[in-house]
């Protein structure tokens, strides 16, 4: 009983999500289809979810409705699109897909890929009317001494207004940036304790790191950063936080009760101490199923130790990031025997401060003498010659980036940024919305073509059937939101593929159509079907592609 309970829950996790998501899309594809042939008076023979044989099936007048064994596409099968050979009457020619004019005949094959479109119009538009979680507009951190903090922001600022438009979300934020670049904007801001106050700050124009996007350049006030560092510590042996008890990759949590979400909130707890601290923290114990498990322990600081330390840093408290968190097997850095938790001191000679300085110091290697890293471990100094090697890394945007690392990460920990729901106005935004998030995410699908065709995305990045699934059961896990948001941009995938001149696809008969009419007469059969047997390798040799990477991910977990 419980091996069938087992069987039931990993079909329910894993693959009731992939069938109901592919289902539909298949479904709303066929349908536009289907729609618009018998529209234009065609006689539809089949309507098929799915290939190979039929599992279920019945027939309503012309048309037998059915679903098949292979749930990896569908098909409506058009009385006459074979050619003539079974046109035998002025009533079958009446009837026949290959006797309608090539106007009707690209109005059927443009209608599946269409629908794909209002489908995820439809979709988006359903998200904005129901309530869409997003980010809100709350500064993480600000960066020292940047413009930012020169004009006075502060880390836990809520924007609420650019000019005089209202802000619901980040993304409404930095579409005002957008709009108000080489400009100074004033930005009302209400901190944690809720004082409002005005800003004024010029908003720079920058390079969008965004390769996906049509917008080369985007606004951007510089000091503001996208994230903020946790209450995450390291701990410098002999110092009081050490004979204490805290420990390097201790999460501190709470404050005498106090949520502690960043750093700042944390430094701020123990400058303003005016008892003795109950510091709640979490401590990494063991990592079960891939997931680090932590125990969850407090700690009192007494007063006089905080008094005689006079800072954070004093206590003994550092800055994590130039301490390191992982250590890739067989790198450069684990042959030279360096370890989690050491803490990188300088690079030939030259102090480091940040962990950008470890990073562009190691991009600027010359390829030949090997490196002097100075690190600590424990409280003594040790000296490592490393000597990095050219690596090809995907960037946050797919992009492809080579260069010489020596395969260590920094313990950086990062808060969860504050989300927020935003409703719409009336249905009418909902809607214009929805449209409005379909043309950006075909925009962005488009891009995503070139970009791997420029060799500027990697074919990595190819998934097929297995990426779908996992695609599906993670959003499905996540919530309604996440599976429809999935599924939204899955329906603008299919409308864009759909639509690529490949002669098997929809977009490559749009092609043949095309040239009927600016022709006159339809291209002779022997060069149809030429085009689509190269149409098939090609479209063969992308699943292909696609399965491979699939694999390889599942083998490698990468």
């Amino acid at each position: 009983m419980m091996y069938l309970a087992s069987i039931l829950g990993f079909l329910y996790t894993n693959i009731l999500p992939f069938i109901i998501l592919l289902g539909i899309l298949i479904f709303v594809h066929e349908l536009g289809h289907f729609a618009v042939a018998r529209m234009c008076g065609v006689r539809v023979e089949v309507f098929s979810l799915g290939f190979g044989k039929k599992i279920f099936s019945f027939r309503r007048g012309d048309t037998t409705y059915c679903i098949s064994l292979i749930p990896l596409g569908g098909y409506v099968k058009m009385f006459g699109e074979q050619g003539s050979q079974e046109i035998k009457t002025e009533e079958d020619r009446k009837v026949a897909y290959s006797y309608k004019n090539p106007w009707q005949r690209i109005a059927i094959v443009a209608a599946g890929p269409l629908m794909n479109f209002f489908f995820a119009a439809f979709v988006f538009a359903l998200i904005a009317q129901m309530g869409e979680q997003t980010k809100a507009p709350v500064i993480e951190d600000v960066a020292a001494g940047s413009i930012a903090a020169t004009a006075g922001f502060q880390a836990g600022d809520r924007i609420l207004k650019v000019g005089s438009n209202s802000i619901a979300s980040y993304e409404d934020f930095q579409k005002q940036l957008n709009e108000n670049q080489n400009a100074t904007v004033e930005v009302v801001v209400k901190n944690p304790e809720g004082v409002e106050r005005a800003v004024n700050v010029n908003v720079a124009s920058a390079n969008n790191p965004n390769i996906f996007s049509m917008s080369s350049r985007i606004g951007q006030i510089e000091g503001l950063l996208p994230y903020a560092r946790s209450a995450a510590v390291a701990v410098m042996t002999g110092t009081p936080a050490y004979e204490l008890g805290f420990r390097s990759g201790d999460q501190i949590t709470a404050v005498n009760g106090t949520t502690v979400p960043r750093w700042v909130n944390l430094v701020a707890s123990f400058d303003s101490a005016a008892t003795d601290l109950n510091v709640t923290l979490n401590r990494p114990s063991a990592e079960i199923d891939g997931k680090v498990q932590n125990t969850e322990m407090s700690i009192v600081v007494p007063l006089k130790t905080l008094k005689k330390a006079k800072s954070v840093q004093g206590f003994g408290f550092d800055n994590t990031e130039l301490y390191l968190d992982m250590v890739v097997k067989d790198s450069p850095a684990d042959k030279a025997g360096l370890q989690k938790f050491d803490k990188v001191i300088s690079i030939n000679q030259v102090p480091i401060t940040k962990w950008d300085d470890i990073s562009n110091t190691i991009r600027s290697f010359n390829g030949t003498d090997a490196m002097t890293f100075v690190i600590q471990r424990d409280g003594a100094e040790m000296i490592k010659k490393i000597t990095p090697q050219i690596t090809e890394l995907n960037t946050a945007f797919g992009g492809i980036d080579k260069r010489f690392t020596v395969g260590i990460t920094p313990y950086l920990v990062f808060t969860e940024p504050e989300m927020t729901v935003v409703h719409s106005a009336s249905i009418f935004h909902s809607v214009a919305k929805g449209f409005q998030r379909t043309v950006d995410v075909s925009v962005m699908t488009v891009m995503s073509f070139v970009r791997l065709f420029q060799g500027e995305v990697s074919v990595k990045n190819v998934g097929g059937m297995v990426t779908i699934g996992k695609v599906a059961k993670d959003s499905f896990e996540i919530g309604a939101q996440a599976f429809l948001m999935t599924m939204g941009i899955l329906s603008v995938s299919l409308f864009i593929l759909n639509l690529l001149p490949i002669p098997v696809l929809d977009g490559g008969h749009l092609v043949f159509y095309t040239i009927e009419l600016i022709k006159g007469s339809p291209l002779s059969l022997k060069k149809i079907e030429m085009a689509q047997q190269v149409g098939l390798v090609l479209l063969l040799a992308l699943m292909i592609l696609a399965q491979f990477n699939d694999i390889v991910k599942f083998l490698f977990k990468s």
